[in-house]
């Protein structure tokens, strides 16, 4: 079983998942990364949901940042969104789009290309199976 999912909407994201994935090996914690948009690629991105065993999603994206929202919105299990900052906004569009889910779709939104404490975040949960 794989504890955590890294999922990204583009290739350019590559840098913020080096970062997440970094503080994931730091601590022991299994992972794997997925590109998958969630506007290109909506029933890729339904497939994998569908079949990961992952215990926490994290997943980066920018602009509109729909990623974080539509994966939430098709599973019960913790999702955290890295809001990555853009050319005109410098990433308060992303940041916006994250944290204004509608009610039933919970995503935890870090800081503006914060991978590492996006990482953090997912330890912290996956630590209460172990209290």
């Amino acid at each position: 079983m794989t504890d955590v999912s890294i999922l990204s909407g583009s290739a350019s994201d590559a840098s913020i998942v080096q970062r997440v994935a970094e503080v994931l090996n730091e601590h022991g914690v299994t992972w794997e990364t997925r590109v998958i948009s969630a506007h290109r690629d909506p029933a890729a991105l339904d497939d994998y949901i569908q079949r990961s065993d992952c215990k926490v999603f994290i997943a980066v994206a920018g602009l509109s940042a729909a990623l974080p929202g539509v994966v939430a919105s098709r599973t019960k299990r913790p999702v955290i969104g890295v809001p990555v900052s853009g050319k005109l906004m410098g990433g308060l569009d992303a940041l916006l789009s994250i944290v204004q889910m509608p009610k039933g779709v919970p995503v935890a939104c870090v800081g503006v290309d914060n991978g590492e404490n996006a990482a953090l975040l997912a330890i912290r949960i996956l630590s209460l199976d172990k209290e």
